[in-house]
């Protein structure tokens, strides 16, 4: 964290949240609105990440969801692709990409994705605090309504807003819950009688009372707070990365300017107007340095921008930049940790990507039946009976053949299984018998192919078990 110079040192927002009173109490945040390019840009983002949220769990391909999450029945289709319990592995490795991902943009672009694409975020500033602005007004007619008595324009506003408010967290309750049950189990949620669903609708409105008190009431807490992400920023960053950043080697001496310093200045180009203070959704002052509260939302970026604009001095007293950039005047490089970071997350998607291309259309389990030996024929053979289950992970229905090993081996169904639905799992049951007079040893090795469309699949190793 970098002290600006010339300065007088207040040491108070290190072991104070920026929200936080003296007393110890909640000090409500009023954020001021902004309208410069990068809050233009970040509603862009908003906007094409709440279309695809809320389009989501509606959109289906070929008769099938594009995104599902079904926790209770363990299915889970991701970009139309389905995952059953037994691709646990990818979805570990998955994880463990997704992580780096975020680990390498935090290390080079600092916490961008808090203020850019998190959920909490786009829905509190490009949401809830829109509306709250519709209803209320600025920031400062609503620092006077609340702080005023309650009268009947107060009570009329405040009912409108957190009804409001409890309406869209309604709505994406539903979303959330659509994207864990499906479009077609919601909408049987949804029209049936509420007697007919008693747990759904529970779920439905706990969620709901959830999401409405993170936007209504929590709000930057969550933020600052409640996520993890905010302290684990603190051990990635170092002076190469890139974050919201106050140039106080350009801005300090920071004060007002007297007309007869604009030609000669004296000052910094910071005119202390702390508009960078009042337009943080988080409240603290950037001008103290990186803090873990920033969430690199870029809104103190177009306030200040607008101040430089006025005074007639370049843009850019806060930008994205590095402490190392703003300590030598030297352009963004990368690094060996930026580098490294790169380098295991390429490999990580490499792995990734071919083991999705190379999972098998048919996943297959074989095993011997739990509690059973063998058994003698009457034509002098040996049969041991195994248990079988199929999981068609395509969505086309797929013939499927078991063929062994060993050619003095047969194999009998108990229920026939020539085909596997799609999406579907499939268990049967078959008795694989040998010569008495072939079987060697108590415990014999046979390989089983798994034959679909005249490709093995899958080959299985399995233990046959006769007398000694």
């Amino acid at each position: 964290m970098n002290t600006p110079i010339n300065t007088p040192v207040d040491d108070y927002f290190r072991s104070h949240v920026p929200n936080q009173k003296e007393n110890g109490g909640r000090q409500w945040l009023y954020p001021r609105a902004t309208s410069g390019k990068f809050t233009q840009w970040r509603r862009v983002v908003a906007v094409v990440l709440l279309v695809a949220l809320f389009a989501g769990p509606f959109v289906w391909v070929d008769g099938h969801p594009l995104f599902l999450f079904n926790v209770l029945e363990r299915r889970f289709i991701f970009f139309g692709v389905t995952f059953w319990p037994q691709d646990f592995y990818l979805v570990a490795i998955g994880l463990i990409t997704f992580i780096m991902f975020i680990a390498l943009f935090t290390v080079v672009y600092g916490r961008v994705f808090c203020g850019w694409a998190c959920p909490q975020t786009i829905f509190m500033e490009m949401v809830f605090r829109t509306i709250e602005g519709w209803i209320e007004g600025d920031f400062n007619a609503r620092k006077r309504l609340d702080a005023a008595p309650w009268t009947v324009e107060k009570i009329v506003k405040k009912t409108s807003k957190h009804g409001v408010f409890l309406l869209i967290s309604f709505v994406i309750s539903n979303t959330f819950l659509a994207y864990i049950i499906g479009r077609d189990q919601w909408l049987t949620l949804i029209t049936d009688s509420p007697t007919q669903h008693v747990t759904g609708l529970f779920t439905m409105l706990v969620f709901t009372g959830v999401f409405y008190a993170v936007f209504a009431y929590l709000r930057e807490i969550v933020c600052t707070t409640i996520c993890p992400y905010g302290r684990l920023q603190s051990v990635m960053l170092d002076k190469n990365s890139l974050v919201v950043a106050y140039d106080y080697i350009r801005g300090e001496p920071r004060g007002k300017i007297k007309k007869s310093e604009v030609a000669a200045p004296v000052k910094g180009d910071c005119v202390d107007c702390k508009l960078c203070v009042h337009v943080c959704p988080t409240g603290i002052d950037i001008r103290n340095g990186t803090q873990m509260e920033c969430i690199n939302c870029t809104a103190c970026m177009d306030a200040c921008d607008e101040v430089m604009v006025k005074i007639d001095r370049p843009k850019g007293l806060i930008r994205m930049d590095s402490l190392q950039g703003i300590e030598t005047r030297q352009p963004f490089r990368f690094t060996g940790r930026i580098v490294a970071y790169t380098g295991v997350l390429v490999a990580l998607m490499a792995v990734l990507g071919f083991l999705l291309i190379s999972r098998p259309s048919l996943d297959v389990t074989i095993l011997r039946a739990p509690g059973q030996l063998f058994q003698r024929e009457p034509n002098g053979r040996i049969a041991n009976l195994y248990t079988v289950e199929v999981i068609n992970k395509t969505y086309r229905a797929l013939p499927v053949q078991f063929r062994l090993s060993r050619p003095d081996a047969t194999l009998a169904f108990v229920q026939k299984l020539t085909q596997v639905q799609p999406g579907e799992l499939t268990k049967t049951m078959f008795f694989i018998s040998l010569p008495q007079t072939a079987i060697r040893q108590s415990n014999t090795k046979l390989t089983i192919d798994i034959i679909s469309n005249n490709t093995v699949v899958d080959q299985i190793e399995t233990n046959f078990l006769g007398p000694e």
